[in-house]
């Protein structure tokens, strides 16, 4: 049910990532329009993204491992098609991590 350790910390790392962008666009106009031409808005844009993508993963892949070690535990020839599922979850957060990524690069 929760979210792992690396998801959240790649979540962490965007946010921060984002609100320094943020801060810098507010504190000095000048500067952020020579640094970045961007507007402040895909930052919290992509935060939103690797957020949403982080958090519903942790939940897709708690869910789902949940169910494939309580199917393992009866029939043990079930696990490596289980475990197949789990990384479709986690392929939700590398998904908004490469949508992400393409933002920062496209500033």
């Amino acid at each position: 049910m929760y979210p792992s350790s690396r998801t959240i910390r790649a979540a962490a790392l965007v946010l921060a990532v984002a609100c320094a962008g943020a801060a810098l666009a507010e504190g000095e106009p000048e500067a952020a329009a020579a640094a970045s031409n961007a507007p402040r808005e895909i930052f919290y844009a992509i935060a939103c993204i690797m957020g949403l993508g982080s958090i519903s993963a942790g939940y897709a892949v708690g869910t789902v491992g949940a169910a494939a070690m309580g199917a393992a535990a009866e029939k043990p020839e079930l696990l490596g098609k289980a475990i197949a599922f789990v990384g479709l979850g986690e392929g939700i957060a590398l998904f908004g991590f490469l949508i992400s990524l393409f933002l920062v690069f496209k500033i």
